[in-house]
């Protein structure tokens, strides 16, 4: 007999979305930053899902133009998902855009924000009686140790519009990453080959992620959502060479690992 095929089926499935952290209500300084930033590249951010962040804004403008911002992001191909940080004066606005709302710890909400689980009621404490003295308890045998999360490797060169998500891990690449390809890890990124696309690394905010590859010419690196773009090419005396990007601080360093020359 044929399979039955329901109509719809639910699974679990992780996706990575750009944080739009706002600084600004206004619509005409945010197309400008946009502009600038990407360049008047088309296809910079290839329609990629965004969260809009509007914690820094959300005490002072209240009322934001929701529809005129998400047609701004759109024009830059950022396609808005959810906003985090809004004000209870926003809620209905952004439930009107088909917004989800994310409180920043468990993901974005349709409903609303993540309401927390009622405490439990305390009964009245009952008088404790003095415990006799317990025997001395054998020692237990030492509980094995989880194993290590091992990196995602990829040994084959990553083409243009592909990407690899290395989900709770570092990620590992021996062959070229071409341009318009995209490496995203939660821990460190290792290239043992040229990198020219994009290189995302603490996608999930750890700020002590790294960036390595033998070759660095990136497009575009980041960590921990901090990132920087190389529009006017990679600096000449790290370009094709192995190098390290780490955070310090809220900005991107680059760092020779080239052997020093001798004497």
């Amino acid at each position: 007999m044929p399979k039955t095929t329901l109509p719809i089926e639910i699974k679990i499935s992780t996706v990575v979305a750009i944080s739009t952290i706002l600084h600004s209500a206004d619509p005409e300084a945010i197309d400008a930053a946009l502009e600038q930033m990407t360049g008047g590249v088309s296809d910079f951010f290839e329609d990629e899902f965004a969260v809009i962040d509007v914690a820094a804004i959300a005490p002072v403008a209240p009322r934001l133009d929701w529809a005129a911002l998400v047609t701004l992001l759109k024009k830059y191909r950022l396609n808005a998902v959810a906003v985090r940080g809004a004000s209870p004066a926003m809620i209905d606005a952004i439930r009107a855009q088909g917004l989800a709302l994310d409180d920043g710890s468990s993901g974005a909400r349709a409903g609303g924000h993540a309401v927390a689980p009622p405490a439990p009621a305390l009964a009245a404490p009952e008088p404790i009686p003095t415990p006799a003295p317990a025997p001395t308890p054998a020692p237990e045998p030492a509980a094995a140790q989880a194993p290590a999360t091992l990196p995602l490797v990829v040994d084959t060169p990553v083409r243009a519009g592909q990407r690899i998500y290395a989900r709770g891990t570092d990620l590992i690449v021996t062959a070229v990453v071409n341009n318009g390809a995209e490496l995203i890890a939660d821990g460190s990124i290792h290239v043992y080959a040229p990198l020219n696309g994009r290189a995302l690394a603490g996608a999930s905010g750890n700020p002590d992620a790294r960036i390595f590859a033998l070759s660095m010419q990136p497009e575009l690196v980041s960590i921990a959502g901090v990132y920087r773009t190389f529009d006017e090419g990679f600096p000449s005396d790290l370009s094709r060479q192995p190098t390290q990007i780490r955070l310090v601080g809220d900005r991107i360093e680059l760092q020779s690992l080239a052997p020093a020359p001798r004497a």
